[in-house]
């Protein structure tokens, strides 16, 4: 019997204290509540708790009415701020994507061009691939070598009978030498033979 006593004396203790938490929290959340401060729902939710009930209306004062629609007009002025604010992002946003895009193209387009170019080489003013311009600056390199080769044979062969040639000068200056000198060894003996033969004549006379 003692011990059913304890229990419910615990129960009630309980069940009041829960209560008494509840109330201090309503009233705690009532003083919470203004009609200068806080959000409009706030306000909103102060003017209906503080208000007068009439039967099934409730009497609000016309100077927290008027109060209420200054907040509440103040704050969907703040709201078309936002939007307006908002808009112009949105709009200068755009602007900058468009031009972004128009950017990325135009970059877009100048990287096609830089790797056509990159790719392809230009000679006498025309456009040809890499590998057609190193196939014909190697067929002119070794177009060129060709006549390289070709002209250092001919230069030899003609310095070759430049020399033959000399050689036959020298040969024929010297045999030329030779047959004047035996010329003038002849002109000179028959002179002599002439003038002998004049001078026996002479002594004949």
């Amino acid at each position: 019997m003692h011990s059913l006593k304890t229990l419910s004396l615990t129960l009630f203790s309980c069940l009041f204290f829960i209560i008494s938490n509840a109330q201090q929290a309503t009233n705690d959340e009532d003083d919470k509540l203004s009609l200068t401060e806080g959000t409009v729902d706030n306000q909103f939710e102060y003017v209906i708790q503080k208000s007068n009930n009439y039967q099934d209306y409730k009497v609000v004062k016309k100077t927290w009415l008027y109060a209420l629609k200054a907040h509440t007009m103040d704050s969907l002025k703040a709201i078309r701020k936002d939007l307006v604010d908002t808009q112009s992002i949105v709009d200068s946003q755009v602007t900058e994507i468009t031009t972004l895009k128009s950017n990325l193209s135009e970059t877009q387009a100048t990287l096609a061009d830089t790797n056509e170019e990159k790719d392809n080489m230009a000679l006498f003013g025309l456009q040809m691939s890499k590998s057609n311009y190193n196939v014909l600056m190697w067929s002119i390199i070794g177009a060129l070598f060709a006549l390289l080769l070709i002209f250092i044979y001919k230069f030899r062969n003609s310095n070759s009978v430049t020399r033959l040639a000399k050689k036959s000068l020298v040969e024929t200056e010297e045999e030329f030498e030779e047959h004047r000198r035996t010329a003038l060894e002849r002109e000179q003996k028959v002179r002599r033979q002439l003038q002998d033969e004049i001078n026996k004549q002479k002594t004949i006379k």
